[in-house]
């Protein structure tokens, strides 16, 4: 297994993170794959975020480098989509891996610890726009929505996204031929259940595809910011 130790850094920076008063988890999306020799260090740091109750780490593996000799054999062409839905709204001309997108409005290069924890750390103090609830009975979700402060005339996704928290690849060609990878939080299945006005509270539901763990994003119609965010309990 493809192992590197924590930066003394991001060990320092996540205890300052945990004295910070609780707030929705901050949702970090890696884009990754399987053919690309840089994202290793940034499918590392994801195994660390995925441990943390303050963040919602999810590992969006794309398409775009299966040309080069190895199929990602997670990567699913939607999110190549949703990336370059990013890369268009933030003024970008193209895209690349790794790459993180905190709460869909930053992005950091790679696996560059400290940025990211100083965003991280940004986004737990900044006051709540509005509040989300998710509830699982079986394969069915109860998703509450209550605006806290928001602007009026938008409209919002709820998002349902289904994810294996560990999955394992042995990579047999392509930049990283010969590695045995563990990668954690990989997306499986994302669906959008109902847009909100975020003006009134309301109730959505869902059905899940499997059995797999899920987490609730409220994010701007249209690959904007997301302003509540929740693991499913």
């Amino acid at each position: 297994m493809f192992r590197i130790a924590p930066a003394t850094v991001f060990v320092s920076l996540f205890l300052a993170t945990m004295a910070v008063a609780e707030s929705d988890p901050v949702v970090v999306e890696l884009f990754t794959s399987q053919g690309c020799s840089s994202c290793p260090p940034a499918d590392e740091l994801m195994h660390d975020l995925a441990q943390r109750d303050d963040v919602i780490g999810l590992a969006l593996h794309v398409d775009y480098w299966d040309y080069i000799g190895w199929e990602d054999e997670f990567a699913d062409p939607d999110h190549t989509v949703r990336q370059r839905a990013y890369a268009r709204l933030g003024g970008r001309s193209m895209i690349y891996t790794p790459q993180m997108i905190i709460n869909g409005q930053q992005d950091v290069v790679g696996a560059k610890t400290y940025e990211l924890e100083e965003l991280i750390a940004a986004h737990l103090k900044a006051a709540p726009e509005a509040e989300v609830v998710a509830v699982r009975t079986g394969k069915d979700v109860t998703v509450d929505v209550t605006p806290v402060e928001l602007p009026e005339g938008e409209l919002y996704d709820v998002r349902v996204v289904q994810y294996s928290p560990m999955l394992h690849a042995s990579i047999r060609r392509g930049e990283l031929a010969g590695h045995e990878l563990d990668y954690a939080n990989v997306v499986e299945s994302w669906q959008v259940v109902g847009q909100w006005d975020g003006v009134t509270p309301q109730q959505f539901s869902a059905a899940l595809s499997s059995d797999l763990p899920a987490v609730v994003l409220v994010q701007k119609v249209g690959h904007g910011p997301i302003v509540a965010a929740t693991k499913v309990k």
